[in-house]
């Protein structure tokens, strides 16, 4: 009887535990400094401290290329980048948010190989949480094929 019992409730407690996490991609292609601070450092926070606020828990992950590159190089001036003065008075604060979205929050961000190499970013001058997919129409299908909801940051 204690059996049964005991594998009722790791059943019942495994089924509660799917249904508390959510997960979703985002489709991140913008290089808006507005929508990267909205959408990306400020939204997936938000978007978080939500599910866990209701006892849930939201896997996020970012699958980045278009022009959405230029936020996740740590030597701009080793980049195409090096000129955006926007982007480089901007660049430390950034990369403390970045940071924390993935030490606190546990988002992981894929970069895509192909705009990697075509823009000619160099794999040192990116902060070390990024990893790759081959393109990003991979990256987005794998996950999306694991369960996750996809949203597009484009603009």
């Amino acid at each position: 009887m204690k059996k049964f019992v005991v594998l009722l409730f790791l059943f019942v407690t495994s089924l509660l535990a799917d249904e508390a996490t959510k997960k979703v991609v985002f489709d991140f292609t913008s290089g808006d400094l507005k929508t990267f601070e909205k959408k990306i450092l400020s939204g997936i926070v938000h978007q978080k401290n939500h599910y866990e606020g209701k006892l849930q828990e939201l896997e996020v992950a970012v699958v980045i290329h278009g022009d959405a590159y230029k936020f996740f190089v740590k030597n701009l001036p080793n980049t195409l980048y090096k000129k955006n003065t926007a982007l480089l008075t901007k660049q430390k604060e950034y990369a403390k948010r970045l940071i924390s979205l993935t030490d606190t929050y546990g988002v992981d961000f894929f970069m895509c190989e192909v705009g990697r190499k075509a823009n000619k970013l160099d794999k040192k001058d990116l902060y070390e949480f990024v990893q790759f997919v081959p393109n990003s129409t991979i990256g987005l299908i794998d996950k999306q094929s694991d369960g996750y909801a996809y949203v597009p940051i484009s603009r």
